[in-house]
């Protein structure tokens, strides 16, 4: 399963790429964010692995991310002309993900941040659940840029809301 998602931020793509790719800040955006702690490597640097928990109600998942792209490697003083790659292959009990994000300068003060996401499953029941509801998928991805853009924008921590 694959699927495309977008939304602009009113904020320069350097603030942007900043927020986004610090650890620090993601249990603010980050629904459900319980644990993203580096096993070898520094944050945001290719090759990088983590171990990454979340909690959602009762269910927990754990699983494993790998920064496979970060182009352009220096995220500071970027022409705006360029897009900015983030991507990372994330592997936990009976699925593998691929996050391929694109954040693109839309104009001074705004940015496109776009969102690539592609499942498989080992797993028949999740397969199941990839093949009948596909767009729980999307609306997960579609509410972490949303809170993403909450959090930037006006402040907005999840942490002090219901989950």
């Amino acid at each position: 399963m694959k699927y495309t998602t977008s939304i602009e931020i009113d904020l320069p793509r350097e603030k942007v790429v900043q927020l986004i790719s610090d650890p620090a800040q993601m249990p603010k955006w980050l629904r459900g964010l319980v644990l993203h702690e580096p096993m070898n490597g520094v944050h945001g640097q290719v090759g990088t692995t983590s171990r990454v928990v979340f909690q959602t109600g009762k269910q927990r998942m754990e699983a494993t991310e790998t920064i496979t792209r970060v182009d352009p490697a220096d995220l500071h003083a970027i022409p705006s002309s360029v897009v900015v790659h983030y991507d990372r292959e994330i592997v936990g009990e009976g699925m593998w993900q691929a996050q391929r994000d694109r954040i693109i300068e839309a104009g001074p003060n705004t940015t496109l941040w776009e969102s690539e996401s592609e499942f498989r499953f080992d797993g028949l029941l999740m397969r199941l659940v990839a093949l009948l509801m596909p767009g729980s998928f999307r609306r997960q991805s579609r509410q972490h840029m949303q809170d993403f853009k909450a959090f930037v924008e006006q402040g907005t921590d999840v942490r002090q809301g219901p989950n």
